[in-house]
């Protein structure tokens, strides 16, 4: 049986989504963020050298980085998938293969950059320091937002506005991998811009994904996705 190794509010959710989706039985094992630092516990590197979630381990396999273990569950386990399922690796070689390629890589190789950076930037002024420290610090991290950080947020934005207006789900009109990948990213995406409203139908997108029922039995066992 696969055992989930799921830190609270981050990236396993989309694991989690998957197995649900798959209705394979699986063990969650929860792991609590550190209420100061908001980092993964030391128990973590007790299961995977570099101490991050997600991780699973099936049998004596121990699988870390959400894109390959979303590849090796659906690789061990889709592959006698029908329905709407039928499609969660698209054929090789086909447009949708290519896009689903483009987005499981460009949710933690582009995307995500992006949003932790915007997070840490936020978040230096607002922690304990000389209080003569914080304007200076509020100074440089706003002009790293404004100069950097934002105008690639927004490009990003943009990008997947566009493409979910001519595409129900990421690789085209079925559900694949790509759709779990970025279902994470999105949420942060989200979460950390001003007037999401306008993003509709990104906003349409993540309604998709929260009216699944195995998406809504993922959530009730691992908790809320972002902070």
């Amino acid at each position: 049986m696969i055992t989930v190794h799921h830190l609270e509010q981050s990236r396993s959710q989309r694991v989690l989504w998957l197995l649900e989706e798959l209705k394979l039985p699986y063990k969650i094992i929860v792991y609590r963020r550190d209420k100061k630092t908001r980092l993964a516990p030391a128990e973590l590197k007790a299961i995977h050298p570099l101490g991050k979630a997600p991780v699973i381990t099936d049998g004596k396999t121990v699988v870390a980085e959400s894109g390959a273990i979303l590849e090796y569950i659906a690789e061990k386990y889709g592959a006698e998938l029908g329905g709407e399922l039928a499609d969660l690796e698209p054929a090789r070689g086909s447009k949708e293969h290519r896009q689903c390629r483009f987005w499981m890589h460009y949710a933690e190789g582009s995307l995500m950059n992006w949003l932790v950076m915007k997070l840490v930037f936020m978040t230096i002024p607002t922690q304990p320091m000389p209080f003569f420290v914080k304007p200076i610090a509020r100074k440089i991290c706003n002009t790293v937002l404004v100069r950097l950080i934002d105008p690639n947020v927004n490009t990003a934005m943009e990008f997947m506005e566009d493409h979910l207006a001519k595409h129900k789900w990421f690789a085209g009109d079925h559900l694949t991998l790509a759709d779990f990948q970025m279902s994470f990213a999105l949420e942060a995406a989200l979460s950390r811009v001003k007037n999401v409203d306008r993003y509709t139908h990104m906003m349409a997108y993540r309604q998709r994904i929260n009216d699944r029922p195995a998406y809504q039995r993922a959530i009730a066992k691992g908790g809320p996705v972002v902070m």
